[in-house]
């Protein structure tokens, strides 16, 4: 899984998710030429690696013994993790969206991996407790329809989504949308809090805190949901109930299309052509789940735009791990952190592989990217609940 050695990175994984479901063990070799799958060797397998145009060796048992070996070694930053079981991959996203409309949708499709798609009728009617991880579409768990308002009020599309979003808000029983998506919210903190792994990209990060840390309290303005938001609602957010984020202030004008401080969008003064962030380097022996989830063949990958581009350093909790970061600019562009009994990562930006991806861009060739660092993120978290679970070391 270097840089030199495989084709195609993405394709791979699926490779590795398909293996798991017919029931055999894989061993991830985190930092072994770039995250390397040890899987056994099979006729099929080979075959579906052909069929699939991903690259791989066929190498002795002793030879499989002595990487084995090299990787042990106390020396060596690498760590070999058993993956044992396919998890059962679920992705919130709205009725009627075409796989191209979201990063992890696309590659899950691109790589082969199943999934179902779920939304707020299965979420309150408890469906999260079928799957090992789940992944949150560009939402908006505020209410406040992506704060979209200012740019396209008028637009057919967003007249349209407003509109379905009420009459699923009145079915499920409530009177406001974003009374909807609060209890929605709070079904999707439970499942992690339970022992889920969450993972969620552009503003369903930075929207899913907000909407926690204002359980009971109206922000939304009258365009919105009808009536007038709270006085003073800033100061009522209560910062202890969000997973990430903490001493955000929201932004109050529908007509900014932004929903807090966290995002870095505006604050940004990178030009595209030097736009990266960095992978932070862990102990793979002593830190194997932020190693696994960084594994790539490069540690500087490019950035890229979205509603929620990137997170302000001075408003994420201390006890959030920072995987990604662009040092320069002081944001955080890829985080991780425990929940109770699970797990959450939140990535900002919409696109790897489209730096400004914006409403009616046609969709991402993932075929022309096929060894994307930035879509290979997002594959680490899907493979990340396989992995056998170590006791901690005290």
């Amino acid at each position: 899984m270097d840089a030199e050695g495989q084709k195609n990175h993405l394709k791979a994984y699926g490779i590795t998710f398909w293996t798991l479901e017919k029931q055999q063990k894989v061993k991830w070799l985190l930092n072994y030429k770039g995250g390397s799958f040890l899987l056994p060797d099979f006729e099929e397998i080979r075959k579906e690696c052909q069929i699939r145009g991903v690259s791989f060796e066929v190498i002795s048992d002793a030879k499989a013994e002595s990487i084995l070996q090299e990787i042990s070694s106390p020396s060596q930053n690498m760590e070999a993790v058993v993956l044992e079981k396919a998890p059962k991959i679920a992705v919130y996203t709205p009725y009627g969206k075409q796989p191209w409309d979201d990063a992890v949708t696309m590659v899950l499709t691109y790589a082969e991996i199943p999934y179902d798609t779920i939304y707020d009728e299965e979420v309150l009617n408890d469906a999260l407790l079928l799957y090992d991880w789940l992944h949150l579409h560009h939402e908006d768990f505020t209410g406040q329809y992506g704060k979209f308002y200012r740019s396209y009020r008028s637009a057919p599309w967003y007249i349209k989504e407003k509109k379905a979003a009420e009459e699923l808000a009145e079915k499920l029983g409530y009177s406001k949308v974003s009374e909807a998506k609060l209890d929605v919210a709070l079904k999707i903190r439970d499942y992690v809090v339970g022992g889920g792994f969450m993972f969620a990209m552009c503003s369903a990060t930075d929207s899913f805190d907000i909407a926690l840390s204002a359980e009971g309290i109206d922000i939304c303005e009258p365009m919105f949901d009808g009536d007038g938001s709270d006085a003073n609602y800033q100061s009522k957010i209560d910062y202890s109930k969000t997973f990430a984020f903490t001493d955000f202030i929201l932004e109050r004008s529908p007509n900014v299309y932004e929903f807090s401080s966290i995002d870095m969008t505006q604050k940004r003064r990178i030009p595209k052509t030097t736009d990266y962030f960095t992978l932070m380097d862990f102990s793979a022996k002593w830190d194997p789940i932020p190693t696994m989830l960084n594994q790539n063949h490069t540690a500087l990958v490019k950035g890229f735009m979205g509603q929620t581009t990137s997170f302000s350093r001075d408003e994420i909790k201390s006890k959030v791990l920072v995987l990604g970061e662009n040092k320069t600019n002081g944001e955080a562009k890829y985080i991780h952190g425990i929940k109770g009994k699970g797990f959450f990562t939140f990535y900002g930006g919409h696109d790897p592989e489209d730096y400004t991806h914006r409403v009616g861009d046609p969709k991402t060739e993932l075929d022309l990217h096929p060894t994307s660092p930035g879509y290979r993120l997002i594959l680490n978290n899907v493979l990340f609940p396989a992995a056998r679970k170590k006791k901690q070391k005290t």
